[in-house]
C-alpha cells in the first residue's frame, strides 16, 4: 500500500516503490520460505500450496506487476495468520484441560496441613479438599463428605455425593463439605493426565478424508506445474496470446490451483470435533475414529454394566405366609449378611433399605452352587436355588415354585427360604436397566441406528428379559468373548459400520473388533482407555446419541468443506486462464474460500445433542 501510495500519488521514484515492494515480499514471503527451507533441510523437496504461492509472487514480480505479487503474499500471509487464530481456539479448549488441576495441593505432613507443588505429591499421601476447591489428585475419599462437581473429567451434568471409599478425580471441583483424599496416581499418572495425552495424541491421527486429500495434493501440485508450464508455452507458439498475457495468466492458475482450503478444511474439523467431545466428557482417539463413528449404522452393547447398572438389587419378594414379606426380606438378610456374593449383598442391602431390624446367624454353612445355610432364633434356616432343597429331596410346595419358575423366565435369579419345616417364601434378584436407557436408544435410532443388538454372557432369558424391558432390537445371550467377536462380525457384514459398547475390559476383543470401540466408564480405568476408540468418561450412557450425533455433524462438515474447495479450485482454475480473474482477484476468492471453510469447521465448538 505504502510503495502504491507513494508511487502513484506522492510523486516518489520506481526504484523506491520497488525497493517497498520488495521488502512486502520479504514479509510475506517469510513464512513460506522458512517451510521450504525446513523440508530441504531434511533433504526433501516438497510440492506444495506454499510452493505454488511463492512461484506465483515470482513471476508477477518478473512481469513487472509488484503489486499483484505483493498483494498476493500479503493476503496468502494474512490467511495463514487468521487460520491459525482460528485453529488456535479449537487448541485452547483442549489445552484447558490441562489447567483444570490446581498446580498446589494441602498435604498432611507430620500432622499438619502444608501447602506443596502438586509434582511432589506422592502414592498414599492425604490431601485435604477444601469446599469450593478444585481437586488436585486423583484419590479415594478416607474422610468427610460432599458433593463433586465431575463435568470438567466425565462430563456429568450434576455433581455426584461423595463420601470414604469413593474416588474423586484431579480437575473436579469440590461442593460445600471437606474431604481428605488419600493420593492413589501421582502427577502424569492421573485420569486427567492421560485424557490431555490421548487427546494429543489423537490430533496426530489422521482422518480418512485428510488422507484422501494430502495424497490428492501431492499429485495435484506436480500435475499443475506441468500445465502451468504448457500454459505458458503453448498459447504463444500457437499464436493465441502474446507472451506477456501467457505468462501472467499462467501465475494466475499457479494461485487459482493452490488447494489450501482442501489441505485445511478436514484437519480443522477433527481438532474442533475432538475438542467438543473432550468438554462433553468424551475422548476420541483420532480424526479417523471420529470419522468412523458417523458412519456405523448398527450398534452392539454389553448388558451388565452398560444397558444395567451393574449391580442386582431385590426385585420380586413371594411370601408363602400372607403379609410375611418382610419376614422373608428379614430372614434373607440374616442369613447371607457373611456373604461377599453380589445375591447376597443385594438382599442385606434391600433389608437394610427398608429399615428392617437385623437378625443374629449363626453357624453358618455354605452350600457351593447351591446356597447358604444358618442357626437364627434357634431354627434352621436355609436360603438358595432350587437345587439346594431337591437334592435334599425335599418336596417344594407346588405353588412356590411356579412362583419360582415364573420368575426364572423372567430373568430374574430366585433364592428360595425355608425355616425348620416351614416354607417361609422367595426373594428374586436381578441387575436393573439404567435410567432413561429406553429414551437412550430411541435417540440412537432417531440419530440413524439401523439395528441395535444386546451381547451378554448370561443366559438367554435373563438377556430376553432384560431387552424387553429396554426395547433392543435383539437380544444375544450366553456368548463368550470369542462369541461376541463373533456377533460383532455378523452385523458388520449385515450394515457395514457397526459399534462396540463395552466395559473394555472383558469386552476388549469385541471393541477391537468392531469399527469403532466404545468403552463405558473409562474414567479412571487405565485399561478403558487405552483399548477404546472412543471412551465415555462418565458412567453414563446418554453421551451415546451426542457422540454419534457430533461424528455424524462432522462428517457432514467434512464433506461440505470438500465440496467447497473443490468447487472454488475449478471455477478459478477456469476463470485465470480465460482471463476473467487476474492474481488479486484470484487470491481473495482463493483465501477466502479457506477461511469460509476453517469458520464452517469451528461450528463443531457449539454442537449440542438435540
Amino acid at each position: 500500500m505504502a510503495a502504491g501510495a507513494g508511487l502513484g500519488y506522492l510523486g516518489g521514484t520506481r526504484g523506491a516503490a520497488v525497493a517497498l515492494y520488495a521488502g512486502a515480499y520479504v514479509c510475506g514471503a517469510y513464512d513460506l520460505l522458512t517451510h521450504l527451507w525446513a523440508s530441504l533441510r531434511k533433504g526433501r523437496f516438497v510440492f506444495d500450496i506454499d510452493l505454488l504461492m511463492l512461484l506465483a509472487a515470482l513471476g508477477a514480480a518478473s512481469l513487472d506487476e509488484w503489486a499483484e505479487g505483493a498483494f498476493l503474499l500479503f493476503l496468502f500471509s494474512l490467511a495463514h495468520a487468521l487460520e491459525h487464530s482460528a485453529l488456535g481456539r479449537a487448541r485452547a479448549s483442549i489445552r484447558q484441560l490441562s489447567d483444570l488441576a490446581p498446580a498446589m495441593a494441602e498435604v498432611d505432613r507430620g500432622g499438619r496441613y502444608a501447602q506443596v507443588p502438586v509434582l511432589e505429591v506422592r502414592p498414599g499421601e492425604q490431601v485435604l479438599i477444601r469446599p469450593s476447591m478444585r481437586v488436585p489428585v486423583d484419590g479415594r475419599v478416607v474422610a468427610g463428605r460432599s458433593a463433586v462437581d465431575q463435568a470438567p473429567i466425565t462430563g456429568e451434568s450434576v455433581p455426584v455425593e461423595k463420601g470414604a471409599g469413593d474416588q474423586v478425580f484431579a480437575g473436579t471441583i469440590n461442593g460445600e463439605g471437606a474431604l481428605t483424599v488419600e493420593t492413589v496416581s501421582a502427577v502424569g499418572d492421573r485420569t486427567l493426565d492421560r485424557i490431555v495425552t490421548l487427546v494429543e495424541e489423537a490430533q496426530t491421527q489422521k482422518a480418512p478424508t485428510q488422507v484422501f486429500t494430502e495424497r490428492f495434493e501431492r499429485l495435484f501440485v506436480p500435475c499443475v506445474l506441468v500445465a502451468d508450464v504448457l500454459v505458458v508455452v503453448l498459447p504463444p507458439l500457437f499464436g493465441v496470446w502474446d507472451w506477456s498475457t501467457s505468462f501472467y495468466r499462467g501465475m494466475a492458475l499457479l494461485v487459482a490451483s493452490s488447494p489450501c482450503a482442501l489441505a485445511l478444511g478436514t484437519p480443522a474439523t477433527v481438532l474442533a470435533g475432538i475438542a467438543q467431545a473432550a468438554r462433553r466428557g468424551v475422548l476420541i482417539k483420532g480424526g479417523m475414529h471420529l470419522e468412523n463413528l458417523g458412519t456405523v449404522r448398527a450398534i452392539a452393547l454389553d448388558k451388565t454394566g452398560t444397558l444395567t447398572v451393574g449391580r442386582p438389587e431385590v426385585t420380586d419378594i413371594v411370601s408363602v405366609l400372607e403379609g410375611g414379606e418382610t419376614r422373608v426380606l428379614q430372614l434373607g438378610a440374616a442369613v447371607e449378611r457373611q456373604s461377599q456374593h453380589p445375591l447376597a449383598v443385594a438382599v442385606v442391602r434391600r433389608a437394610e433399605s427398608a429399615g428392617l431390624a437385623s437378625l443374629d446367624a449363626q453357624d453358618v454353612q455354605s452350600v457351593v452352587g447351591r446356597g447358604v445355610r444358618a442357626r437364627v432364633d434357634g431354627q434352621i434356616v436355609e436360603i438358595g436355588n432350587l437345587r439346594l432343597f431337591d437334592e435334599q429331596g425335599v418336596t417344594v410346595p407346588d405353588a412356590l415354585r411356579s412362583s419360582v419358575e415364573g420368575l426364572q423366565g423372567n430373568g430374574r435369579s430366585v433364592m428360595v427360604l425355608r425355616a425348620g419345616e416351614q416354607w417361609i417364601g422367595a426373594l428374586g434378584v436381578a441387575d436393573q436397566p439404567r435410567a432413561n436407557v429406553g429414551d437412550v436408544l430411541n435417540r440412537l435410532r432417531r440419530a440413524g441406528m439401523q439395528r441395535i443388538v444386546m451381547v451378554t454372557g448370561d443366559h438367554q432369558n435373563v438377556g430376553d428379559a432384560i431387552g424387553r424391558e429396554v426395547g433392543v432390537d435383539d437380544v444375544r445371550g450366553g456368548l463368550l468373548p470369542e462369541d461376541k467377536v463373533t456377533a460383532v462380525r455378523a452385523l458388520a457384514r449385515e450394515h457395514g459400520g457397526v459399534a462396540m459398547v463395552g466395559d473394555g475390559v472383558n469386552d476388549a476383543p469385541a471393541l477391537a473388533q468392531a469399527t469403532v470401540g466404545i468403552a463405558m466408564g473409562a474414567a479412571g480405568t487405565a485399561t478403558a482407555l487405552e483399548t477404546a476408540d472412543v471412551a465415555l468418561m462418565a458412567d453414563d450412557l446418554t453421551r451415546l446419541p451426542f457422540a454419534i450425533g457430533l461424528s455424524r455433524k462432522a462428517r457432514a462438515v467434512i464433506r461440505q468443506n470438500l465440496y467447497v474447495s473443490l468447487a472454488v479450485i475449478a471455477v478459478l482454475i477456469a476463470a485465470t486462464t480465460t482471463g476473467t480473474f487476474g492474481i488479486g482477484p484470484a487470491v481473495v476468492v482463493h483465501e477466502g474460500s479457506t477461511l469460509i471453510v476453517i469458520a464452517n469447521s469451528l461450528r463443531l465448538l457449539m454442537f449440542e445433542d438435540r
